[in-house]
């Protein structure tokens, strides 16, 4: 009797079992079309309901800037993490104007009277690249007005000055002005679609040296990938300063061989709060802790390294020029920021699993140094991420690896296009 007894239990626990098993194979293999699980199993919550944060990518008309509302009060765990984009790109602008002055004497190098620079921008249609662009412009006077805001649509070639997007600006130093004009700019998008794309933005310095070198006197770029691949061409041999944007580790130290500067946009802050306002989402806690208020294990951060715009649901982390006078303190661009360095107590804060992406497994700021700055803060967050590189072209190759959202408990998403929020609310909302 007593052996009829335990071969029934054990039938049930094996038939529970394999019915769990069932379950949960069901659910991954949605990823190969299958419908996603509605319901993470273990927590019961929908996923329409679970944590967001849009993080680098602002969900946002390309053409008019305008904020998906809808996108970021997508449910109330749903935030944007990114950088004061207008604020790093004025002093992007401040930085290069004020380069230009202190080095007057030897930055002409035909002594024609004129400070020729060219420009390379990421993706027309990308906030940040957009802002940058400007920022540039209205610093150096070379911007034009387009309905109410700087034209930031990239010039081609304008050698004589007559372009109609931009117009020269000048500079006075010593009693002497000199003339300021963008020779060239274009979108550095290669021929598969990719925007911010180095190899791009060489090869377009090497056709522009070609034509019009002796006129190069500055070279600036929306980011240091392809500020480096540049001044990595050309400008480094040229002695030309070459100004970029992230403060790549690559660009930092490259300060020290002519590279005339960056701009750091705290991406230690932007990692932390990526995975910050999830954990406190999961945790079930006020949305400030271990933000602006400490949390239990001490971290905190100060208000003059990040804002928070309510009416925006959107952090943002502050920028800071990188130059010859400070670059020595930022050589490490992985280091997490000592103030939110502290570890969480697992018994209080049980591990979680995310799903994060990154739009282009190539992008060097995002590879190089926002992620490894993830992988250093997810471990002290207690959250198991599941990274997904996509290939920069296509919304689909990342959200193709999001048929089964049951399995996780929250999502970080940075889009290909800013304006394409939809194609992951869809699936979340299925």
């Amino acid at each position: 009797m007593k052996k009829k007894l335990l071969a029934l239990t054990m039938a049930l626990v094996l038939g529970l079992s394999l019915t769990a098993c069932g379950s949960g194979g069901d659910d991954s293999s949605s990823g190969n079309g299958g419908t996603p699980s509605k319901e993470n199993s273990a927590s019961g919550v929908a996923n329409k309901d679970k944590p967001l944060v849009w993080y680098n990518r602002q969900p946002s008309s390309s053409s008019t800037g305008e904020l998906d509302q809808a996108a970021l009060s997508f449910n109330e765990d749903t935030y944007y993490v990114g950088f004061d984009a207008n604020q790093g790109a004025e002093l992007q602008g401040t930085m290069v104007k004020e380069y230009i002055e202190k080095n007057i004497d030897k930055i002409d190098r035909n002594g024609d009277g004129i400070i020729g620079y060219v420009l390379a921008i990421g993706d027309i249609g990308h906030n940040d690249s957009i802002a940058r662009t400007r920022g540039v412009r209205k610093a150096l006077g070379t911007g034009v007005d387009k309905d109410g805001s700087i034209n930031s649509d990239p010039v081609g070639i304008n050698i004589d000055g007559t372009a109609s997007i931009v117009q020269d600006g000048s500079i006075e130093v010593g009693g002497k002005t000199y003339v300021v004009r963008e020779l060239a700019s274009q979108e550095m998008k290669n021929s598969a679609g990719a925007t911010w794309d180095a190899a791009t933005a060489g090869n377009a310095i090497g056709t522009w040296t070609s034509s019009f070198g002796d006129n190069i006197d500055v070279v600036v770029s929306n980011n240091d990938g392809m500020g480096m691949s540049m001044f990595n061409a050309w400008a480094k041999d040229n002695k030309v300063p070459t100004f970029g944007y992230d403060a790549n580790s690559d660009a930092v130290a490259a300060i020290a061989e002519g590279y005339g500067g960056t701009i750091s946009q705290h991406a230690d802050v932007q990692a932390y709060l990526t995975l910050r306002v999830l954990r406190n989402a999961l945790d079930g806690v006020d949305i400030d802790t271990g933000i602006g208020t400490e949390d239990d294990a001490g971290n905190v951060l100060s208000d003059d390294v990040y804002v928070y715009r309510e009416e925006e649901r959107s952090y943002y982390a502050l920028n800071v020029a990188v130059t010859a006078e400070n670059y020595q303190d930022f050589t490490d661009s992985t280091k997490v920021y000592e103030p939110v360095s502290n570890q969480l107590d697992s018994g209080s804060h049980a591990t979680k699993k995310v799903w994060l992406n990154i739009y282009n497994a190539s992008d060097n700021f995002l590879s190089a140094t926002y992620q490894p700055l993830l992988q250093k803060y997810d471990d002290l967050l207690n959250l198991e991420v599941e990274y997904i590189g996509g290939d920069g072209q296509t919304e689909s190759n990342i959200t193709n690896r999001l048929g089964n959202p049951g399995q996780y408990d929250a999502f970080a998403i940075n889009m290909v296009k800013t304006d394409n929020a939809a194609s992951y609310t869809a699936i979340l909302s299925q």
